[in-house]
Protein backbone atom coordinates (compact mmCIF):
# COMPACT_ATOMS: atom_id res chain seq x y z
CA UNK A 1 0.00 0.00 0.00
CA UNK A 2 1.61 3.65 -0.95
CA UNK A 3 1.47 6.49 1.41
CA UNK A 4 -1.10 8.27 -0.37
CA UNK A 5 -3.73 5.73 -0.31
CA UNK A 6 -5.72 2.94 1.06
CA UNK A 7 -6.44 -0.07 -0.89
CA UNK A 8 -10.15 -1.35 0.10
CA UNK A 9 -11.31 -4.11 -2.03
CA UNK A 10 -7.84 -3.44 -4.31
CA UNK A 11 -9.45 0.27 -5.41
CA UNK A 12 -7.30 2.60 -4.68
CA UNK A 13 -8.73 5.15 -2.77
CA UNK A 14 -7.92 8.98 -3.27
CA UNK A 15 -7.05 11.37 -0.63
CA UNK A 16 -8.96 14.02 -2.34
CA UNK A 17 -12.02 13.33 -0.54
CA UNK A 18 -14.19 15.46 1.76
CA UNK A 19 -12.69 15.20 5.04
CA UNK A 20 -9.15 15.18 3.76
CA UNK A 21 -9.68 18.55 2.27
CA UNK A 22 -11.63 19.48 6.00
CA UNK A 23 -8.51 18.18 7.48
CA UNK A 24 -6.36 20.65 5.35
CA UNK A 25 -8.09 23.69 5.29
CA UNK A 26 -7.80 23.20 9.38
CA UNK A 27 -4.41 23.22 8.94
CA UNK A 28 -4.12 26.68 6.16
CA UNK A 29 -6.19 28.60 8.56
CA UNK A 30 -4.70 28.13 11.99
CA UNK A 31 -1.66 31.19 10.56
CA UNK A 32 -4.97 33.10 9.80
CA UNK A 33 -6.32 32.32 13.57
CA UNK A 34 -3.16 33.10 14.56
CA UNK A 35 -3.36 36.33 12.85
CA UNK A 36 -6.42 37.37 14.14
CA UNK A 37 -5.83 36.48 18.01
CA UNK A 38 -2.50 38.67 17.60
CA UNK A 39 -4.24 41.54 16.30
CA UNK A 40 -6.76 41.26 19.12
CA UNK A 41 -10.17 40.55 16.86
CA UNK A 42 -11.52 38.71 19.19
CA UNK A 43 -14.73 38.06 17.61
CA UNK A 44 -13.35 37.20 14.42
CA UNK A 45 -10.55 34.67 16.26
CA UNK A 46 -13.35 33.18 18.04
CA UNK A 47 -15.61 32.54 14.98
CA UNK A 48 -12.77 31.58 12.50
CA UNK A 49 -11.72 28.58 15.88
CA UNK A 50 -15.11 27.32 16.67
CA UNK A 51 -15.44 26.94 12.40
CA UNK A 52 -11.86 25.39 12.72
CA UNK A 53 -12.97 22.99 15.45
CA UNK A 54 -16.48 21.73 13.95
CA UNK A 55 -14.54 20.57 11.04
CA UNK A 56 -12.04 18.54 13.49
CA UNK A 57 -15.48 16.67 14.57
CA UNK A 58 -17.10 16.26 10.69
CA UNK A 59 -14.21 14.99 8.70
CA UNK A 60 -13.72 12.35 11.57
CA UNK A 61 -17.65 11.83 11.54
CA UNK A 62 -17.82 12.39 7.33
CA UNK A 63 -14.39 9.62 7.01
CA UNK A 64 -16.00 6.91 8.79
CA UNK A 65 -19.49 7.02 7.83
CA UNK A 66 -18.57 6.90 4.40
CA UNK A 67 -15.50 4.88 4.44
CA UNK A 68 -12.89 7.60 3.12
CA UNK A 69 -10.42 6.74 5.91
CA UNK A 70 -7.01 7.22 4.54
CA UNK A 71 -3.28 7.33 5.67
CA UNK A 72 -2.88 10.91 5.09
CA UNK A 73 -6.43 11.78 7.01
CA UNK A 74 -4.85 9.66 10.04
CA UNK A 75 -1.37 11.29 9.80
CA UNK A 76 -2.78 15.13 9.12
CA UNK A 77 -5.83 15.02 11.35
CA UNK A 78 -3.84 14.61 14.71
CA UNK A 79 -1.08 17.38 13.37
CA UNK A 80 -4.30 19.57 12.25
CA UNK A 81 -5.96 19.14 15.89
CA UNK A 82 -2.29 19.44 17.90
CA UNK A 83 -1.43 23.00 15.88
CA UNK A 84 -4.20 24.64 16.13
CA UNK A 85 -4.80 24.00 20.16
CA UNK A 86 -1.16 24.75 20.60
CA UNK A 87 -1.64 27.84 18.12
CA UNK A 88 -4.54 28.78 20.11
CA UNK A 89 -2.92 28.35 23.60
CA UNK A 90 -0.07 30.11 22.73
CA UNK A 91 -1.35 33.21 20.70
CA UNK A 92 -3.73 33.75 23.91
CA UNK A 93 -0.50 33.76 25.94
CA UNK A 94 1.15 36.56 24.21
CA UNK A 95 -2.37 38.35 23.17
CA UNK A 96 -4.70 38.02 26.68
CA UNK A 97 -4.44 36.96 30.16
CA UNK A 98 -4.09 32.94 29.74
CA UNK A 99 -1.89 31.67 32.40
CA UNK A 100 1.53 30.62 30.78
CA UNK A 101 1.74 27.51 32.97
CA UNK A 102 -1.28 26.42 31.61
CA UNK A 103 -0.10 26.38 28.11
CA UNK A 104 2.86 24.61 29.36
CA UNK A 105 0.85 21.47 30.58
CA UNK A 106 -1.09 21.41 27.88
CA UNK A 107 1.67 21.51 25.31
CA UNK A 108 4.12 18.95 26.95
CA UNK A 109 1.56 16.49 27.36
CA UNK A 110 0.48 16.78 24.03
CA UNK A 111 3.42 16.39 22.58
CA UNK A 112 4.07 14.01 25.27
CA UNK A 113 1.73 11.34 24.59
CA UNK A 114 1.82 11.98 20.55
CA UNK A 115 5.69 10.90 20.38
CA UNK A 116 4.98 8.37 23.20
CA UNK A 117 2.23 7.23 21.23
CA UNK A 118 4.47 6.87 17.84
CA UNK A 119 7.16 4.90 19.69
CA UNK A 120 4.81 2.55 21.16
CA UNK A 121 2.79 2.43 17.34
CA UNK A 122 6.95 1.28 16.15
CA UNK A 123 6.94 -1.24 18.95
CA UNK A 124 3.37 -2.71 17.54
CA UNK A 125 1.12 -1.27 19.84
CA UNK A 126 -1.48 0.74 19.44
CA UNK A 127 -2.53 3.02 22.01
CA UNK A 128 -6.24 4.40 20.65
CA UNK A 129 -7.63 7.42 21.24
CA UNK A 130 -9.81 7.35 24.28
CA UNK A 131 -13.24 8.93 25.80
CA UNK A 132 -11.85 11.09 28.46
CA UNK A 133 -9.05 12.47 25.18
CA UNK A 134 -12.35 13.35 23.80
CA UNK A 135 -13.80 15.10 26.43
CA UNK A 136 -10.23 16.52 26.96
CA UNK A 137 -10.55 17.97 23.52
CA UNK A 138 -14.30 19.45 24.64
CA UNK A 139 -12.60 21.13 27.30
CA UNK A 140 -9.92 22.97 25.57
CA UNK A 141 -12.24 23.76 23.04
CA UNK A 142 -14.56 25.15 25.36
CA UNK A 143 -11.86 27.05 27.58
CA UNK A 144 -9.97 28.29 24.86
CA UNK A 145 -13.61 29.49 22.84
CA UNK A 146 -14.40 31.51 26.14
CA UNK A 147 -10.56 33.07 26.47
CA UNK A 148 -11.26 34.26 22.73
CA UNK A 149 -14.78 36.02 23.55
CA UNK A 150 -14.74 39.63 24.94
CA UNK A 151 -16.62 38.44 27.80
CA UNK A 152 -17.44 41.26 30.57
CA UNK A 153 -14.89 40.90 33.78
CA UNK A 154 -17.18 38.93 36.01
CA UNK A 155 -16.32 35.86 33.99
CA UNK A 156 -12.90 36.05 33.94
CA UNK A 157 -13.39 33.54 36.71
CA UNK A 158 -15.54 31.01 35.35
CA UNK A 159 -13.21 31.16 32.15
CA UNK A 160 -10.04 30.22 34.15
CA UNK A 161 -12.25 27.76 36.12
CA UNK A 162 -12.79 26.09 32.72
CA UNK A 163 -9.65 25.88 31.79
CA UNK A 164 -8.25 24.45 34.89
CA UNK A 165 -10.49 21.74 34.47
CA UNK A 166 -9.28 21.33 31.11
CA UNK A 167 -6.01 21.11 32.54
CA UNK A 168 -6.50 18.64 35.12
CA UNK A 169 -8.58 16.11 32.54
CA UNK A 170 -5.50 16.65 30.29
CA UNK A 171 -3.27 15.59 33.03
CA UNK A 172 -5.54 12.40 33.96
CA UNK A 173 -5.98 11.14 30.26
CA UNK A 174 -2.29 11.60 29.80
CA UNK A 175 -1.70 9.31 33.06
CA UNK A 176 -4.59 7.07 31.51
CA UNK A 177 -2.68 7.05 28.10
CA UNK A 178 0.95 5.82 30.05
CA UNK A 179 -0.56 3.21 32.50
CA UNK A 180 -2.78 1.90 29.56
CA UNK A 181 0.62 1.52 27.23
CA UNK A 182 2.24 -0.41 29.79
CA UNK A 183 -0.65 -2.74 29.56
CA UNK A 184 -0.07 -3.16 26.38
CA UNK A 185 3.25 -3.36 26.66
CA UNK A 186 3.31 -6.24 28.87
CA UNK A 187 1.24 -8.43 26.52
CA UNK A 188 2.99 -9.30 22.91
CA UNK A 189 2.29 -7.47 19.62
Amino acid sequence: MDADSNRLGGVKQSNWNLPNVLTSLRILFTPVFAWLVLSERWWWAFGVFVALMITDKLDGDIARARGLITDFGKIADPIADKALMITALVTLNIASSLPIWITVVIVVRELGITFWRMWMLRQGKVVPASKGGKLKTVLQTLGVALYLCPLPGWMEVPTLVVMLIAVVVTVVTGVQYLVDGARANRTPA
